[in-house]
């Protein structure tokens, strides 16, 4: 099969386009055909050798998350058919013609493969964060970063539980938050005392999807470190702030937000979709944080 590979850490120079083995699945695990695979931050930042606890052996496929139809269904896995679509995270390389999955939920007919697979990830991270925050109806919750594909759907899901939300982000972006019913403030010198205006109320709880060193900021909006979350903050520590990295199991969850998709209720926005051979294309776009949504592989049709 085709597939990304890279065999030493670098820039996008580093990715091939490959002939490799193909995987099987095992006990509990699902093959599928991938359609599309979601380009994340990760990639590129594992890519590059930044984060060696993520990294693994040489040759690497990149790739969290993607969207397919499933060929292989291994032992113990019920629920699932050959034949199926589905959409979840990898447990080999998304970017690739087949990769094995574990975690993962039926995509609704009414889905599109690009918004299966920008999914997962953005919808894992921001129920997990609101839930450990426990945001509810009357809380007044800013989000770092709140124009990214995490970030946005934070907004959404927050404001589905009956929170305001305060959203930071540049000023080309507050159109986009005003239409998903946030409060858009501007990054840069004054941001507390913008925060302060925009929510006279107070501040509840902040969830920090930027990691732009806004933490200490929070704490004085929110008198304390209780409700304050970082997925990307690595200060978080130093600074007693929970930093949020990785869940449990999500796929049961992930086929009811995926049919809100469906039914207009939240929005995921892609930025571009590209073949499988602009893959070092895809993690520049990625990782540069200007793009207008998600980045997504297009694998197979």
């Amino acid at each position: 099969m085709k597939a990304i590979t890279y065999a030493e850490f670098g820039g996008p120079e580093v990715l091939r386009l490959e002939e490799v083995g193909e995987p099987h699945a095992g006990p509990g695990q699902i093959r599928l055909k991938v359609v599309a695979a979601a380009v994340n931050p990760l990639d590129h930042k594992i890519r590059n050798g930044w984060m060696p606890h993520f990294a693994a052996p040489f040759p690497v496929t990149p790739g969290l998350e993607a969207a397919g139809v499933v060929d292989e269904v291994g032992d113990g896995v019920t629920g699932v058919e050959v034949g199926d679509e589905v959409l979840g995270w990898t447990v080999t390389g998304a970017y690739a013609e087949h990769a094995l999955a574990t975690d993962f939920a039926l995509k609704p007919a009414g889905l599109d493969w690009d918004a299966a697979a920008a999914l997962p990830v953005a919808v894992e991270t921001s129920v997990r964060v609101l839930d450990a925050l426990k945001v509810d109806a009357g809380d007044t919750l800013v989000i770092h970063g709140a124009a990214g594909v995490v970030g946005a759907v934070g907004v959404q899901l927050a404001m589905a539980r009956g929170a305001t939300v305060i959203g930071t982000a540049s000023p080309a972006n507050h159109d986009y938050l005003r239409s998903l019913g946030a409060t858009p403030v501007a990054y840069g010198e004054g941001l507390a005392e913008r925060i302060r205006a925009a929510a006279p109320q107070g501040v509840d709880a902040v969830y920090d999807a930027a990691g732009q060193g806004d933490l200490p900021l929070s704490i004085e909006l929110v008198g304390g470190t209780d409700r304050i979350v970082t997925i990307a903050d690595p200060r978080a520590a130093e600074l007693g702030v929970e930093f949020s990295g990785g869940g449990a199991p999500f796929g049961t969850r992930l086929a009811e937000y995926a049919q809100l998709v469906v039914d207009g209720k939240l929005a995921v926005r892609v930025a571009q979709s590209l073949p499988l051979a602009e893959a070092g294309r895809a993690q520049e776009l990625s990782a540069t944080g200007h793009a207008a949504g998600k980045v997504v592989l297009r694998v197979s049709s």
